[in-house]
């Protein structure tokens, strides 16, 4: 562009329409990819390595040739950690931009925002983040993990490392919520008992008096869905505390915006997880996503949960558009329902044309020395929670979000 620029200069008005015509052109023969992020505020460690996992998978796909013989663009808003953000600039890429997909999003929240708009423009929508489940809606695809693939794994091998009786602090909003009872219907399948449930707002930071109760109550285990910068305080508070060796700790959330990296060894080891992805697996794909994100990022490691998963989902949107042949929003649709898989840095990812939720691996591990140690690897897990509830293939019309009667 700006060498065009300069050329169009130095050679006078006289070819002014020549040289704007090409210009014109070039950007109508390329595809357009949107992407709403907290890149900055308090969500930013989320948003800015998810947002350097999208640039990666295009760049990659770009190299490559890109698709349907044009170059992918990106064309991306930072919402600032401000969730009326998210409403304002779904609108701006789909009505100004013109995007032909977006993907984005981080908390419910911000999804929910983002679904409406995309769902009323016709303009395919990908979320890439673990989430409560139960959305059903065939204008989006969901690339991370549910509660019946991650929760339902965790709570069993956490239970048998600890005991029966469950503590659960969770943050405040459907997330939390809904994650919660989960937990307790898998407490209570795998023959234990929720002896004490918590919600926190994601601003609180000092968890002294509800250490206090725990200590009171005994638990064996406690499991953690807290959410934020915020709610990292516990983890060290319940260390310093020196619970940490007393009672059990897991979580459906530590770790995927990397926070065990900012945990000291002392105050981590030990903890319980459950994701699709760690950087210690030590698998070809994953050894080469990990090389081309240092060389792409200038030897940054700070690749997480959902920074891949989000990788994982540009590729999918990219193999159902290969194998449609086509940018149309229905015909992507059509060709991602016939199962399409894509092999990525977490293992086999297959979309499930039932629900439009992703077939994954979940790797049970725990964290050790400021990683991810993976203890046991569960492979293809059905998005079974979302199954219960949504069938756009009988109900393609459906548009919602489903509470699972638990």
């Amino acid at each position: 562009m700006t060498i065009s620029r300069r050329k169009f200069v130095a050679a006078g008005a006289a070819l002014t329409g020549s040289m704007l015509l090409p210009r014109v052109a070039m950007a109508a023969d390329t595809i357009k990819l949107g992407s709403i992020l907290d890149t900055s505020g308090i969500f930013d460690a989320y948003g800015k390595p998810m947002n350097m996992a999208m640039r990666l998978a295009v760049d990659q796909i770009n190299a490559n040739g890109g698709l349907l013989g044009k170059q992918v663009e990106v064309v991306s808003y930072d919402t600032q950690s401000d969730m009326a953000l998210y409403s304002q600039y779904a609108q701006q890429l789909t009505r100004q931009d013109k995007v032909d997909v977006v993907h984005g999003g981080i908390l419910s929240a911000s999804r929910e925002a983002i679904r409406q708009t995309m769902h009323k423009t016709k303009t395919l929508y990908f979320y890439n983040v673990l989430y409560e489940g139960g959305v059903c809606d065939r204008n989006i695809f969901i690339n991370g993990v549910t509660p019946a693939q991650q929760v339902e794994a965790l709570v069993p091998y956490a239970m048998g490392k600890s005991g029966k009786k469950v503590y659960i602090l969770a943050a405040d909003y459907n997330y939390g919520h809904i994650t919660a009872k989960w937990i307790q219907k898998f407490v209570a399948d795998n023959g234990g008992e929720t002896v004490g449930v918590d919600f926190f707002p994601l601003d609180v930071a000092d968890f002294g008096s509800t250490i206090a109760k725990i200590q009171t109550v005994g638990p064996d285990l406690v499991i953690a869905p807290l959410v934020g910068g915020a709610h990292l305080s516990f983890f060290r508070q319940w260390a310093a505390a020196g619970m940490k060796d007393k009672i059990a700790l897991a979580s459906t959330t530590l770790g995927v915006g990397n926070e065990h990296k900012v945990l000291t060894a002392e105050e981590g080891n030990g903890i319980m997880v459950a994701y699709n992805y760690s950087q210690e697996l030590d698998t070809p794909a994953n050894n080469a996503f990990k090389k081309s994100w240092a060389d792409a990022n200038g030897g940054d490691q700070s690749m997480h949960e959902i920074a891949v998963s989000n990788y994982q989902g540009v590729l999918t949107w990219a193999e159902g558009v290969r194998k449609a042949g086509s940018l149309d929003r229905d015909a992507v649709i059509e060709a991602l329902e016939t199962g399409v898989s894509i092999d990525g840095p977490a293992g086999k990812i297959t979309v499930d044309p039932k629900t439009h939720h992703a077939v994954l691996d979940v790797h049970l591990m725990e964290f050790q020395d400021q990683g991810m140690r993976v203890v046991e690897t569960l492979p293809q897990r059905q998005p079974i929670d979302t199954q219960a509830v949504c069938d756009l293939q009988a109900n393609p019309n459906d548009n919602k979000q489903y509470e699972i009667e638990i």
